[in-house]
């Protein structure tokens, strides 16, 4: 399945992402926001924004694992950061680039939300990804 990452020039460049993705038909996996839960239901991290963070992309490691994807199959991604600024997001972007494969930059949304669905949490994330059809 071809997946292809495009800038258009009329935009302006983006920091590590992609303005648009396009996937030729296959299989669609959305994968729900993950949070900085381990498999008990314990918050990883409290307080520490990096520890959530990598929390939060080896969850959605395991559920991308889970459908049969990869960070390489993501095409779009949506994280929430509470009391967003420049260095927690720059915290999100360390952390992402470690999952990410080399030069895979799907389409991306940050946005700064006031607070989570518990308090301790610091930041939560959705995806989806395109596979190939395995019929």
């Amino acid at each position: 399945m071809e997946r292809r990452f495009i800038n258009p020039l009329e935009l302006s460049v983006p920091t590590n992402y992609s303005h648009v993705a396009v996937a030729s038909a296959g299989r669609t996996v959305y994968v729900s926001g993950q949070i900085a839960l381990d498999a008990t239901g314990r918050v990883v991290g409290e307080g520490d924004l990096h520890a959530q963070a990598v929390q939060v992309y080896e969850n959605l490691k395991a559920a991308l694992g889970a459908a049969g994807a990869s960070f390489a199959d993501v095409i779009k991604m949506t994280t929430y950061l509470v009391d967003l600024d420049p260095e927690r997001a720059q915290v999100l972007r360390e952390v992402r680039a470690q999952y990410l494969p080399a030069g895979h930059k799907p389409a991306s949304t940050m946005v700064g939300v006031t607070s989570l669905v518990r308090p301790e949490l610091l930041v939560e994330v959705e995806m989806i990804a395109a596979l190939a059809d395995r019929r």
